[in-house]
């Protein structure tokens, strides 16, 4: 199999594809994956393809679409078959691809057909200097291995088979890169977009700091002596793209693509001092968490896997009931590795959990969806969202941590047998029985929520069978505060801001647009609804005289100004370009509150958080 990729029109964003296959079979179909893994949503990759055509002994075959992204050919067995084809792209985002004048980039899931029987085959994937690189000032960088490139990166690269091909995206362009070793591991660093003031060293000595961190999390014995790291992977590629707005990132075998906001990035030292070197940004800190997130997945989701995946299908959704573990357990570490790693300090790091713990608890569909089911409905209801998600599920990223979170401090609370126990080491038994090596027999890394609650109760010696019931398949809230108290941290409960008083998520744009409405709170009671437009209120006087004043709103905060004392107030919506009146009771200020965690104990909480 050879995919040869050019550049077929950079002003129109138009891949070329030529897609050789050595020794089809009669009546050879191909497909293009619906979806890409990490990403739990059916995408549709094949609504860009345009024009294909195929030859074969230099004869124009037949090719006929089957559905909305499989082809067959009408070729012979064992002749060469050649297809051609053309992609656009023009999604910013890290699960596509995109092709400018400036930068190009994409995931195999885009670009490369997959031919039906020879997903196993070898896979070369060429990339063609001329068509991209007119000025001869782009480079590329990937996570395939190099078969002859040239010193920009242009040229052939090739994977094992046909998940690997499409497991190791490609940047292409005029980046800055830098480089370094962790633990023995080659790593480098590409990031496209950077302003001038970008700080590359500094973003190069923590992620070295992130990547040793977890490194050491699962092989505690890397990076001693002479010894190179037991890693899964032997070079790793950090792909990340800073945009004006945005934010997320996907994990890959042996890379990532990552996208921030520009401003995100760290800065140099500029002539009047307005860097903030000294300070730590909270958006700087938040890529920080976004880069151990995804490191964090090289070993767990892209190795350790739930046994669904042990083999993907990209025709379809593939559904499992183990996101909480696989991105919620993921979302626990990914902070509690930068504390570890000294990026964070432990104030930073309970400011970190408090607003994961907040944002579960201020969303209704945690009472209505376990985090399993959440997993499992990942593709149509996390993936999906509209005005009354909040209402029917709840992010298996979010609680997922906080039940990650549960278990590590119970485990840390009681131990056994004299000796500590904690979250830690389920994960790295975990990692040892469904990844490592056993004699003649490697295994891939396929596991299921029976692994986990076998290895709690080989480390505890006890069930686990009734927490999981009731965290991970249950909707009844987690005793987080209660465990928090017995490692160092007590909460206080604060007033919540209005529209969380109200059961409101609104924006405000000179008047107040309804998003969405939260079910059993203040609003839903008086029946406001998403796509409404708050205009005003009015108000009931207490005097004699009865009199009503009405009162334009240009913003939430507003409501307090005109409502005064009063406990009811009448709102003036239009929906639907029609006026109406609803009866809004306003709930107490202390009806409706948020966490506020407090270090009590530090020398407690130092002992949690480090390794």
């Amino acid at each position: 199999m050879h995919y040869r990729i050019e550049a077929a029109d950079l002003h129109a964003h138009l891949y070329g594809v030529t897609l050789t296959i050595a020794r089809p079979a009669a009546g050879q179909r191909v497909s293009l994956p619906v979806w890409i893994a990490g990403s739990y949503m059916v995408r549709e990759f094949a609504k860009q393809i345009t024009g294909i055509s195929a030859r074969q002994d230099q004869r124009a075959m037949a090719v006929q679409q089957l559905d909305k992204a499989t082809w067959a050919i009408d070729c012979e067995a064992d002749k060469p078959l050649t297809l051609h084809y053309q992609v656009h792209a023009h999604d910013d985002s890290v699960r596509t691809a995109w092709l400018t004048t400036q930068r190009g980039f994409f995931n195999g899931t885009s670009l490369c057909l997959q031919a039906q029987g020879l997903a196993d085959v070898p896979h070369q994937l060429e990339l063609v200097a001329d068509s991209f690189n007119a000025h001869k000032t782009w480079q590329v960088a990937t996570g395939l291995t190099p078969v002859k490139t040239d010193r920009q990166g242009f040229g052939t690269y090739v994977a094992t088979n046909y998940d690997e091909l499409v497991d190791c995206p490609v940047e292409m362009g005029t980046f800055w890169s830098g480089s370094f070793k962790a633990c023995g591991i080659d790593h480098r660093f590409v990031v496209a977009g950077a302003a001038p003031a970008f700080d590359g060293e500094r973003l190069l000595r923590d992620s070295q700091k992130i990547c040793e961190t977890a490194i050491r999390f699962w092989h505690p014995n890397s990076g001693h002596g002479k010894k190179r790291s037991d890693t899964p992977h032997k070079h790793y590629v950090f792909m990340l793209n800073a945009v004006a707005d945005g934010y997320g990132g996907l994990e890959h075998r042996n890379s990532t693509a990552l996208i921030c906001n520009r401003a995100d990035l760290p800065r140099r030292s500029t002539n009047d001092g307005s860097a903030k070197d000294a300070k730590q940004s909270e958006g700087y800190t938040t890529l920080l968490g976004l880069i151990s997130h995804e490191y964090f997945h090289t070993w767990n989701v892209k190795r350790l896997r739930p046994a669904e995946f042990a083999r993907y299908d990209y025709t379809q959704e593939n559904y499992t009931e183990l996101l909480w573990f696989f991105e919620g357990f993921t979302s626990y570490y990914d902070d509690l590795l930068l504390r570890r790693a000294g990026l964070i300090d432990d104030a930073q790091y309970l400011k970190l959990l408090n607003k994961t713990i907040n944002q579960v608890l201020q969303t209704p569909g945690r009472q209505v969806h376990s985090v399993a089911q959440s997993s499992f409905e990942a593709w149509t209801k996390y993936y999906r969202q509209d005005a009354n998600s909040p209402n029917l599920t709840v992010s298996y990223y979010t609680k997922g941590a906080l039940v990650a979170l549960c278990l590590d401090l119970t485990l840390r609370q009681h131990g056994v047998k004299n000796h500590s126990v904690s979250l830690d080491d389920v994960m790295r038994a975990l990692w040892a029985r469904c990844c490592a090596s056993k004699g003649s027999d490697k295994t891939r890394g396929p596991m299921l929520e029976a692994d986990v609650l076998a290895v709690l109760k080989e480390l505890t010696g006890r069930s686990w069978s009734t927490e999981f019931k009731a965290w991970v398949h249950g909707t009844r809230d987690l005793p987080i505060d209660k465990l928090l108290a017995h490692h160092g941290v007590s909460v206080q409960h604060d007033p919540a801001q209005l529209a969380q008083r109200l059961g409101l998520r609104v924006a405000q744009d000179h008047s107040v647009h309804i998003k969405t409405v939260l079910s059993g709170s203040a609003a839903h009671k008086a029946g406001f609804a998403p796509g409404d437009e708050w205009l005003g209120v009015e108000v009931a006087s207490k005097t004699a005289a009865q009199t009503t004043s009405a009162w334009r709103l240009k913003k939430l905060d507003d409501l307090l100004l005109y409502a005064g004392t009063a406990k009811k107030v009448t709102a003036l919506v239009s929906r639907d370009h029609q006026l109406l009146k609803l009866t809004l009771a306003l709930p107490d200020a202390k009806a409706n509150s948020t966490w506020r965690l407090v270090l009590d104990n530090p020398k407690l909480v130092a002992k949690w958080l480090s390794l």
